[in-house]
């Protein structure tokens, strides 16, 4: 008998999205085919499937320890997320082979990392299928899927504002110029990609310097081995104000900063962390910079109608500081002669028959003074008469000890 060649193995996922990429979270089923295209019968001994999760952290640091001499230190650290084992075909036959097997993995109930690739390091996800057949090398193929770990930014901590304040005076020598301020806020501390910042900030140069406000999103990475840590700050986007010569100031009502499609926030894997942050600041020419950095985190899951409204209505409450965005002040009440009128006046002096039984001093003072404009007010007491009898009342009642 004339056994047949496999003329490819694959593996392949069913997509639960409509992007048509394998995207998983924690407590999913990742399920998919391993597809073997064979030309006729084959024998096959095993077919093992494997999948694995692994963040792994490396970088290499060269020292010098003397007159021409150096040395490489490298630091690894590696952490595993998953390491799952299923063996589909575990005996010998000699048959033809179908041409897919379905498989189906379920990912852990436990938080796992959002897959990133960085500068010195990594979080992978994947699976690898193996093909053993008799007298013959194994055939292995792999193929990587997507993890993410949910951030929903609808919650009370992600929803709060963001806010600061500094200044800076610039000194050279004995002279001292004027100080520079600034001010900046934003709505809420989480975001998702795609979604716009609007920025609310006042900025004030009282210095004899032309300066220029700015703003950008920075992403950091931070890697960590042995002890040791390694940092990576990356420009995300920004965006470049007016510039303000001396004595002007300059007020930002909202101004939009897009987040591009960046990956999200990695907070919960102890060796590699993505952290994200808001830098407003101004460009000082010849000085260093007078900087406000506010914290970002960007999430998975985008912000309800509900939570917009709150946190919108905490972000009016909360401007007051800045100066801005305050309300309009209120008009004054109307006069009692456009809401009383002299009918409604008239009429309430007439008391009904059924409440003459009534009459009384009560409720004649309460008539008497229904619908009446209340007293102009005077520093001079109109019945001084009055208020010296109601103070000699009150010192025989109460005499002094």
């Amino acid at each position: 008998m004339v056994l047949g060649k496999v003329k490819s193995f694959t593996v392949s996922y069913d997509c639960l999205n409509d992007s048509n990429v394998p995207v998983f979270s924690s407590g999913d089923c990742v399920s998919g085919r391993v597809i073997i295209e064979v030309t006729g019968e084959i024998r096959v001994k095993s077919l093992k499937i494997h999948a694995k999760g692994f963040a792994k952290v490396r970088w290499t640091e060269s020292r010098n320890a003397g007159s021409n001499t150096a040395y490489t230190q490298n630091y690894t650290e590696e952490v595993e997320y998953l390491n799952h084992k299923d063996i589909l075909i575990g005996h010998e036959r000699d048959a033809f082979v179908e041409n897919f097997t379905q498989v189906c993995l379920e990912l852990p109930q436990i938080p796992l990392a959002t897959s990133f690739e960085g500068k010195h390091g990594s979080v992978r996800y994947w699976v690898k299928a193996e093909l053993h057949r008799p007298w013959l090398l194994p055939m292995k193929t792999k193929k990587e899927f997507t993890v993410f770990e949910h951030i929903d930014i609808n919650t009370p901590l992600l929803l709060s504002p963001q806010a600061g304040t500094k200044d800076k005076t610039l000194c050279c020598w004995f002279c001292t110029s004027g100080p520079i301020s600034l001010s900046a806020k934003i709505e809420r501390k989480g975001y998702t990609p795609g979604e716009s910042i609007q920025i609310f900030a006042e900025i004030e140069n009282c210095s004899s310097r032309m300066v220029v406000p700015k703003a950008a999103i920075y992403q950091t990475q931070t890697f960590y081995a042995k002890g040791k840590m390694k940092e990576v700050k990356q420009l995300v986007a920004n965006l470049r104000g007016e510039s303000l010569s001396s004595g002007k100031t300059e007020t930002w009502s909202g101004k939009m900063l897009k987040i591009p499609p960046v990956s999200p926030s990695i907070l919960d894997c102890n060796i590699i962390r993505v952290e994200y942050s808001l830098m407003v600041y101004v460009d000082i020419p010849g000085a260093i910079n007078l900087s406000l950095n506010l914290p970002l985190v960007i999430g998975t899951i985008p912000l309800h109608s509900f939570g917009s409204r709150t946190s919108s209505v905490s972000s009016q409450c909360s401007m007051s500081w800045l100066g801005m965005g305050l309300p309009e002040r209120p008009e004054a009440p109307p006069s009692y002669a456009e809401i009383v009128t002299e009918e409604q006046r008239q009429s309430s002096l007439d008391v009904p028959a059924a409440r003459q039984e009534l009459d009384g001093p009560l409720f004649a003072y309460i008539h008497e003074f229904r619908f009446q404009p209340p007293p102009l007010y005077s520093e001079v007491d109109p019945n001084p008469e009055h208020a010296r009898r109601t103070e000699e009342r009150r010192l025989d009642a109460c005499p002094s000890r």
